[in-house]
């Protein structure tokens, strides 16, 4: 396959990715063939799955409006992903110009592409890091340079844990964030969940998920509510994904939605 101008050259160009996947089901242009054809199969055994995706950024930018009328001014957004149109600092800046965002993830064409995005963008920065890696990400000059820690921070991570096994003890690395982070800061997650598919859909599609260096693990309700163990859980709790404060109504076949969304401030 022919590399990309855009492409780093470190980026495995014949290996699927989670996040240039993402970007594909969003209309993104920033993925590759191999990216193309992964959700091309899982579209073909899941049509719905690009409104479910859908569904989950119009979470995020939800819960950013939210986070922003109760007076936070930063975010951190760990796993952002590749750039599209709404993203945070977008929509944070909408609600306050003087909002300041730390994007962070572990895959370099994301990074690559968010600094290209945010050259010009003086209060936003791209950090390379893994979310697993709290040293790294909080420690970092550009973290530092953007994020104040001794005030309320909104941290999101949104469509990220389903992407760390339990191997890797998510709840116990999102605790080291939670006691970083000052009282008034907020969690903005959501998950997916095998809780409402048929098995084999579940199977299938974790399945496809193993070509790419992040497979999924996909949680009950309760798996994804402990996440938010030391976090004041705001309504209406953690609900399916489109039922999370919605602007307005519910749109049809929401219930079908295969995933979990909640806010929680840290007192």
């Amino acid at each position: 396959m022919t590399r990309p101008a855009w492409a780093p050259h470190e980026v495995d160009i014949d290996r699927p990715s989670a996040a240039r996947v993402y970007d594909y089901y969003l209309g993104g242009s920033h993925n590759f063939a191999v990216d193309r054809e992964m959700a091309r199969q899982a579209i073909a055994d899941w049509p719905d799955l690009p409104r479910v995706l859908q569904a989950n950024r119009a979470f995020m930018r939800r819960a950013v409006r939210y986070c922003a009328a109760q007076g936070i001014d930063q975010f951190l957004d760990v796993g952002s992903g590749i750039p599209t149109v709404g993203n945070v600092h977008e929509v944070a800046q909408a609600e306050n110009p003087a909002a300041r965002v730390l994007y962070v993830d572990i895959d370099p064409v994301a990074v690559a592409h968010s600094g290209a995005l945010l050259a010009d963008e003086p209060s936003t920065e791209v950090v390379h890091a893994d979310f697993l890696d709290v040293d790294s990400v909080l420690g970092d000059p550009a973290t530092r340079s953007v994020l104040d820690l001794d005030r309320p921070v909104a941290m999101l991570a949104v469509a990220l844990l389903h992407f760390v096994g339990d191997e890797s003890r998510p709840a116990d690395v999102l605790a080291r964030y939670r006691d970083a982070l000052a009282p008034g800061s907020h969690l903005v997650l959501s998950h997916a969940s095998a809780d409402i598919l048929p098995p084999t859909r579940a199977d299938d599609h974790v399945a496809l998920y193993r070509r790419t260096a992040t497979p999924m693990s996909m949680r009950p309700h309760d798996e994804v509510l402990r996440f938010f163990d030391g976090f004041t859980l705001l309504d209406p709790g953690v609900v399916g994904i489109p039922f999370w404060r919605p602007d307005g109504a519910v749109p049809a076949g929401a219930e079908r939605n295969p995933g979990y969304a909640g806010v929680g401030r840290r007192d």
